[in-house]
């Protein structure tokens, strides 16, 4: 969603950018068995979004949005939700990622009603946000088990410092060192819109919500990409 979301391959005019989220989140899904939808990119109005939703629920279960969650003036996916159904939860303590929603929307017949889940405009917020929040509830809708992940200890290249009381989510690339042990380097740019970071790494570190410093050297756990 956004008046700024252009597609890849058209005239990128002004402040636009390509959407990238769409293919990313396509291509997540279609791993994990869903049949995928297409339905291109909204505009920043709160009736089309309204009207759009509520379109989307008939024949689907789960529908997902990227983008208008957070609280500027055209972040209108929050209130369209609330119009035509019900949040289950905005906001989660997690970097990147914090503005996720989840609720139920429905169609034109209680039959038509639908899982909803709507996630943060930047890519890596989104690839966070999905594997964190939208995989688990896809499973659940699947009738699947809890999946646990097992972080794989590495040893931090690097100092780190966070806010206590939020979960946080580095991307690192894994290295060598000349004593044979592997190490975790964090990617030289934090920004959730930077695409490269995940595609230049291999995993994310997750740090726990009491946790408020890394030291090089610290024992880290390591999520790869491949896991998630």
């Amino acid at each position: 969603t956004g008046d700024e979301v252009v597609e890849p391959g058209s005239v990128r005019a002004g402040a636009a950018i390509f959407d990238a989220n769409r293919y990313l989140l396509a291509e997540l899904l279609e791993q994990l068995g869903a049949v995928v939808t297409d339905l291109g990119i909204l505009r920043d109005d709160p009736d089309e979004l309204a009207r759009a939703l509520t379109a989307s629920a008939a024949g689907h279960d789960l529908v997902i949005t990227s983008g208008g969650v957070s609280t500027g003036e055209a972040d209108h996916v929050r209130t369209a939700v609330e119009r035509i159904g019900s949040l289950v939860f905005w906001r989660v303590a997690i970097k990147p990622g914090r503005p996720v929603a989840m609720g139920v929307i429905r169609g034109a017949t209680n039959k038509d009603s639908a899982a909803f889940v709507g996630l943060p405009g930047n890519p890596v917020a989104v690839f966070v946000t999905f594997v964190r929040v939208v995989k688990p509830l896809l499973r659940r809708l699947g009738g699947a088990t809890p999946q646990t992940l097992l972080p794989l200890p590495v040893r931090a290249a690097f100092a780190y410092k966070k806010k206590k009381g939020r979960r946080e989510y580095v991307r690192v690339a894994l290295r060598r060192a000349a004593d044979g042990e592997i190490e975790a380097v964090k990617h030289l740019q934090d920004g959730a819109g930077i695409l490269t970071s995940l595609t230049e790494t291999d995993g994310l570190l997750e740090f726990a919500e009491d946790v408020t410093s890394i030291a090089p050297g610290d024992r880290v756990g390591f999520l790869s990409y491949a896991a998630l």
